[in-house]
């Protein structure tokens, strides 16, 4: 893959360490939309059942996707970095049901067939693709009454719609730029409005408890009929 993009991310998997063994109630697979561990909803935000198909836009390591698949779900997930993508296959090798592709999130949705019932974005591709670009894909590879979500740091205030964002790339190269947009809650709920969504929710989450003042806006919407 020639996408610039595409070795940024790379570059940045390597500063992100495995998923542990564990989370703090002994779970091996669980959800997290937080930057936080062990903070936050979980998988029924997407409101799915066995046998659903859901896909993951930017889906890392694929923490998230493996613990759809081994709750019975259909799981696909997509991501631009292969070294992400080789770690979710080294941890998740035996994992069921989850279907793994490199590629990006506009070209995947342009070009796949299939409909799903969920479609879902923690810290990825749903927070650095333009919504107006974006939005009318996401709403045509739902079903109707399907759900997407996405999760992501909330703006900073002042710093909306689109921002730059810098992925180090070594002590030799200036870092790559890649694009980010940022809205407010209640623009989200907006802008997801406009695109043809219903029942759209949209807030920051508070960070657990302790010094960490950062909390992560969480976006819920459903396709209209």
């Amino acid at each position: 893959m020639t996408d610039a993009r595409s070795a940024a991310w790379d570059i940045y998997s390597q500063s992100k360490p495995l998923r542990r063994r564990t989370n703090a109630r002994g779970e091996v697979t669980w959800f997290n939309w937080s930057q936080y561990p062990d903070h936050g909803p979980g998988a029924d935000v997407l409101k799915l059942k066995p046998g659903d198909r859901a896909l993951d836009l930017g889906c890392g390591s694929g923490g998230n996707a493996a613990h759809l698949a081994a709750l019975g779900m259909k799981s696909v997930g997509i991501d631009l970095s292969a070294r992400q993508l080789d770690k979710a296959r080294e941890r998740w090798p035996d994992v069921d049901g989850m279907d793994l592709h490199q590629a990006d999130a506009l070209t995947y949705l342009g070009d796949t067939c299939p409909t799903f019932d969920a479609v879902y974005s923690v810290f990825g591709a749903a927070w650095f693709t333009d919504p107006v670009v974006l939005l009318p894909l996401v709403h045509a590879r739902l079903k109707t009454g399907g759900v997407f979500a996405f999760s992501q740091r909330p703006p900073v205030e002042g710093c909306y719609g689109c921002q730059a964002s810098y992925i180090p790339r070594g002590p030799d190269e200036d870092p790559a730029v890649v694009r980010r947009w940022d809205h407010e809650p209640d623009a989200w709920v907006l802008i997801l409005h406009e695109h043809g969504f219903v029942d759209v929710s949209a807030s920051v989450l508070a960070p657990p408890p302790g010094k960490r003042r950062t909390g992560t806006l969480l976006v819920r919407a459903v396709r209209r009929g």
